[in-house]
């Protein structure tokens, strides 16, 4: 059976629809946008942004000790980020989603690596 580009993209938005509907993929998108809109998480990637401007800075003119101190700093902000529990659910989410679209691909290429033994079998 051959194919066409066409085909394959629209067969292909048809499943990204699917997976979108999917409970997992609803609940990753719901944290997601909580995550978003949080004030407190916002505020600390700013912090970060800012640190990590700085300690370029301080790169530049050679002072690896401050730059030390910033990163240093960058990991405690950081740390406050990942303890909050929107964050940890966000991570459980993205995990579960992950493992989805992990198991399509590997599905995907299985049933490719299927056809192409059928093809080369009814080749030799």
């Amino acid at each position: 059976m051959h194919y066409q580009d066409d085909d394959i993209l629209a067969y292909t938005k048809e499943v990204a629809d699917k997976l979108e509907q999917l409970e997992d993929v609803q609940r990753f998108k719901v944290i997601k946008a909580k995550l978003d809109q949080h004030e407190k998480i916002k505020h600390h990637i700013s912090q970060i942004k800012q640190l990590q401007k700085q300690a370029v800075n301080l790169q530049a003119y050679g002072k690896t000790a401050a730059v030390t101190a910033v990163d240093k700093e960058i990991d405690a902000i950081q740390a406050e980020i990942d303890a909050l529990p929107i964050v940890e659910e966000f991570k459980m989410t993205q995990v579960e989603v992950n493992a989805i679209l992990q198991s399509l691909i590997g599905e995907i290429n299985q049933q490719i690596s299927d056809a192409l033994d059928r093809t080369n079998i009814k080749d030799a």
